[in-house]
């Protein structure tokens, strides 16, 4: 009879843990038929919340009811310089908190004494060639990582069971991050996304990013020496948690930690016609040209 007991003991374990993907699943956290945490789909990184909170709003995390709605209706305006959304902006709304930055709590870049300097001293961007223009205006590159945006707001996600893909929307770069534990490349190697491995925490997706090429900016300051860390949490079938935390001493005085949530969109991902040399670009040089021709009359 104990040995029967011992059986019928171990068989409900077995079968319990057979079941563990269904139960997941029956919680609205959906697996892949490999049983790991299904994040794919469209998702979406607009939002009317910044990066990093206001002064105004000084050690206030959320905003009141009525904040919000002035903030969602300043977003949804086509009045004045944001008539151009009535036709192509999309309308990222506030999720109600002051900054996507939730470390450190006062929600702003922990910039370096040196850095802040560095900033200070830099130049407004030039306009005497295109090369003065950054890589995003140069439809080169749009960087890592993906925090609101005016518009071109998506990132497809699929997934295999040994790599993730990560397609965005804007300028249609992608991402291929292997899962099966390889190193990184050699530290001489520098791309304009960087270097990125994942690994799984429980149900949490976590990139860990290096190896940015020296012409990578962010917020103007180059990433050569930058380590990201990534994480995707599943929320339920329908939000996608993203946060990202920097790390560079020599930039920052300790990581920082910026949040949002995605929602699952249905789509569809449009083209982003955007390629160097395009007449954007030109226009800009033009208009440069134009503004010098008037200050000097001549």
């Amino acid at each position: 009879m104990r040995d029967w007991n011992r059986f019928v003991l171990l068989g409900g374990l077995i079968v319990t843990l057979a079941l563990l993907p269904e139960l997941s699943s029956a919680q609205g956290l959906p697996l892949t038929g490999w049983g790991a945490p299904d994040l794919r789909g469209l998702w979406n990184h607009g939002t009317a919340t910044p990066l990093e909170r206001p002064e105004q709003h000084a050690d206030k995390e959320f905003l009141t009811d009525e904040e919000i709605a002035g903030v969602n209706e300043a977003a949804r305006s086509t009045d004045g310089v944001g008539a151009r959304r009535a036709v192509w902006w999309e309308r990222p709304l506030s999720d109600g908190r002051t900054s996507m930055i939730i470390s450190p709590p006062e929600g702003r870049i922990p910039y370096t004494t040196e850095t802040v300097n560095r900033l200070s001293a830099m130049p407004p961007l030039g306009a005497d060639d295109p090369e003065d223009r950054s890589p995003s205006e140069r439809c080169i590159t749009y960087g890592i990582p993906r925090l609101g945006g005016p518009y071109s707001q998506n990132i497809h996600l699929v997934q295999t069971p040994d790599h993730v893909m990560l397609l965005f929307e804007m300028v249609h770069e992608f991402r291929v991050i292997p899962l099966d534990g390889r190193p990184h490349l050699p530290s001489n190697i520098g791309q304009w996304l960087g270097d990125s491995r994942g690994h799984w925490e429980d149900n949490t997706l976590v990139v860990e990013t290096t190896n940015f090429n020296d012409r990578q900016l962010y917020r103007r300051l180059p990433l050569t020496a930058t380590r990201l860390i990534e994480r995707f949490t599943p929320v339920d079938a329908d939000t996608l948690r993203y946060e990202v935390t920097f790390e560079d001493p020599t930039t920052w005085v300790e990581p920082w930690t910026a949040a949002i949530d995605m929602s699952r969109t249905p789509g569809p991902m449009f083209e982003f016609a955007c390629h160097e040399g395009n007449v954007g670009m030109t226009a800009l040089l033009e208009i440069a040209r134009g503004e010098e021709q008037r200050q000097t009359g001549h």
